[in-house]
């Protein structure tokens, strides 16, 4: 059964469309109209083996908070819709990633009860234009419309933008073991109460 997700979502201040496939390659086709955004976006797909499509038009002549914000949403609810069930899957994941000076920890249940501790800090404001407290808004968006509890601490790393890349590459490590099929259990449901 493919576990893909092609959904769309427009508001006043955002219009995002999302294709994924959990069971990709790691292809990634993405325009949000941010930089650096793409660049995150690209590397988590890469790196959780996603094949991931993202179009954004946001008001971006404001800031980019509505068009990151909105992203983690669309992402987080193909994530969901392409999960199902849940049948079959290992649920959780971890990832430790260095990125030179910086170390990254990311830590997933698929437990459908939505919860986010981010322990980032950056030494700076923006990367390039984009403001690095919008990381944090990505990756609660993301976790709370996927329905999973997400971890994510900085070990290390002065670097905004290594601290930043660190984060998503250990977050798209830790959801792509999570995902994964695990042949131990066949399709039964990966919670003692049977459902997740």
């Amino acid at each position: 059964m493919a576990r893909t997700a092609d959904l769309t979502r427009a508001t006043a201040e955002t219009d995002i469309s999302v294709t994924l496939d959990l069971d990709g390659t790691g292809r990634a086709d993405i325009d949000t109209g941010i930089g650096f955004l793409d660049h995150m976006l690209t590397a988590l797909a890469r790196h959780g083996l996603f094949d991931l499509t993202v179009r954004a038009a946001g008001d971006l002549d404001i800031d980019f908070h509505h068009t990151t914000e909105d992203v983690g949403i669309v992402i987080g609810t193909a994530i969901a819709r392409a999960l199902g069930d849940k049948r079959g899957i290992r649920r959780f994941g971890h990832a430790l990633i260095p990125m030179d000076e910086a170390l990254a920890d990311a830590a997933v249940d698929l437990s459908g009860r939505p919860f986010l501790v981010w322990n980032v800090e950056f030494q700076r404001p923006k990367i390039g234009e984009m403001d690095t407290e919008l990381f944090e808004e990505f990756f609660r968006a993301l976790a709370f419309n996927a329905l999973i509890t997400l971890h994510v601490t900085r070990r290390a790393g002065h670097n905004a933008h290594h601290v930043a890349e660190a984060c998503f590459k250990a977050v798209a490590r830790a959801l792509r073991t999570a995902v994964e099929t695990d042949p131990r259990i066949g399709d039964a449901i990966p919670s003692t109460k049977g459902a997740l």
